[in-house]
Order: structure tokens, then sequence, then C-alpha cells
């Protein structure tokens, strides 16, 4: 098969790549350099004449704070380029697989998410890439809406210049000795390459739709904390942040467990629990874990949030 990776070069993009590549693809990685996915001409002069079998999407404006700021570059980005990458994909008779986001629903649930739970997002971010999912099950003749939560991996995260939940904990760790995290946020982190596997596994089907694609179980980020900090046997100071300590500038879920339901209904889900996605995380060498680190860390205590890994 011949995939196109757009955002080939971030946190997502990068186990993506490496993915295809091992299950014997050719691959095209195209970077931010390559492709502006919110400018149709551009989208069209990256992809034209190569003969692509599938499209994935990774690319998007996911700084929650700066959507509500931009809100429309958010949607030119976020909206229209999955409108723009759905064109072009049906002129290739290309497969689009998309990257979207647990922020397209307002967390109130507090039981894990389905695909057929009714989305309703609760800020700028969330609405556009809701509004890119439509453009894509309405346009795209072959498509893979793939939403996700609470992504961490090897490859900084471009975008927010710094370093993932699991670095940045052990970070604080080692400069403070003493962490404060919230524990009234619920996320299921997710190790990036194996969601990087599970999107290879998926463009293998003809299956058509919108796909929760998450590490088994759900936790704070606080108990996420501590099981970093057990594997890893750091000694440290962790404790749990008072409500309202850290107030958030956006609204945002406070629970954001999926549930893999499409993907377990056909024999297709390769997850397993978040834990042992982290495990396999850290069984990765520390010095090729992560990239170059942030410049400054932030005061103790510190929110992270989901869209922050």
């Amino acid at each position: 098969m011949r995939v196109a990776v757009i955002g080939a070069d971030g946190q997502l993009g990068s186990d993506i790549v490496s993915a295809f590549y091992r299950a014997g693809d050719a691959v095209i990685g195209l970077t931010h350099a390559d492709i502006e996915v919110s400018d149709r001409k551009s989208v069209t002069m990256a992809l034209q004449g190569s003969h692509l079998n599938a499209i994935v999407n990774t690319a998007a404006m996911h700084h929650v704070e700066r959507c509500e700021q931009e809100p429309a570059k958010a949607y030119a980005v976020n909206a229209m380029g999955a409108r723009n990458l759905a064109l072009a994909a049906n002129e290739l008779g290309a497969l689009l697989i998309h990257v979207s986001t647990d922020y397209v629903f307002d967390g109130r649930k507090c039981t894990p998410y389905t695909e057929t739970d009714i989305p309703l997002p609760l800020n700028v971010y969330g609405n556009t890439k809701l509004a890119g999912e439509h453009f894509i099950r309405s346009l795209a003749g072959k498509h893979q809406v793939v939403r996700t939560s609470g992504l961490y991996g090897k490859q900084p995260c471009r975008a927010k210049g710094g370093l993932n939940f699991v670095e940045r904990m052990l970070e604080l760790a080692r400069q403070k000795g003493r962490v404060r995290v919230v524990n009234d946020e619920l996320v299921t982190p997710t190790f990036t390459a194996e969601l990087a596997e599970q999107i290879v596994g998926l463009s293998r089907s003809d299956c058509n739709g919108v796909f929760h694609a998450t590490a088994e179980g759900g936790c704070s980020w606080f108990e996420f904390a501590l099981e970093i900090f057990s594997i890893t046997g750091t000694r440290v100071d962790l404790e749990i942040a008072s409500p309202g300590e850290f107030p958030a500038k956006v609204p945002r879920p406070k629970y954001s467990v999926l549930e893999n339901l499409a993907l377990k209904d056909l024999g297709l889900n390769h997850f397993q629990s978040w834990q042992e996605g982290l495990r396999r995380y850290l069984e990765i060498p520390e010095r090729t874990r992560h990239g170059t680190p942030a410049t400054t860390t932030p005061a103790n205590p510190v929110r992270l949030y989901a869209d922050q890994c």
C-alpha cells in the first residue's frame, strides 16, 4: 500500500510513519513545510500524482487556548482542512484516515463514551474538530475517523514545545522532589506507538465510519502520575491538588474515557491496558525516549491537560 502521512514529524505522525513502514508499505511523510491543509491548492499540489491508497491526517490546531483566541484559524485548519483532504482523497480514490479527539464530548456522561454517543463539545477546539468529522463523513467516499485521548510518545509534541506528561512528571520529580497533580479529570493515557499500530490494522479493513481508539481503561492525571513513579521507582512526594487550585482558562471535559466499541465489534481492537502501554513506553531507553526538552520547566504545582500530551 502507498500511504501519505500528514504531520509526519509530529508526536503521533512520526510513529504512524514508522508503523506503516514496518508493515511493508511505501510511506510519504508530509510536514507543514510540504502541505497546508487549510489551503485547498496546497493540498492538491502536495498530493496530486502520488497514486495513494491511503492518506492519514494528524495535522491539527490543537492548542486549546489558542483555538479559543483564534476561532477562525482553528476552523480553517481543523474543519476546512478536513474538508480539503476529503475532497482530495476522493479525487485520488484513496482512503482518508483522520485523527480526531475525545474533546468532541462534554465529559458529563461519567461512563466510557462509545461511537454512538452524541457529541457536545465545550470549546472551540472540540467544535472545530467535530466540524471536521462531519465534513469527512459527508464528503469522503472512503474514510475512517479515529478519536483518541491522552496521547504521549517519544517524539515531542511540536505544537506545544515541551515534554509529554510522563517526562514532565519525571523531570519535576528530579528537580523538585514534590509534585501536585489534579485528581478530578479522567482520561485514557494512550501511547502513540500503540495507536499507530492500531491505525495500520484499521487501514487494512474496508470499514468506513468513526472509531474510538485508546488504551483500555481510564484514570485521573494523579493516578497516571502515581503509576509513572511506581513503575520507574521514582522517590517523590506526590500530592493531590486541591479542587479549583488550577482554574481552567477554557472549559474542558472532566471525563474523557473512550470505549473502543466499534473496533471490538469488528474484532480489530489491538489495545492493552493503559498501564501496559506505559510500561512499554518506559522500556524505551531514556536517551531515545524523547527529543529536546523544553527550555523551561513550569513552576510546581502544575496542571497538565489531555491536549498537552
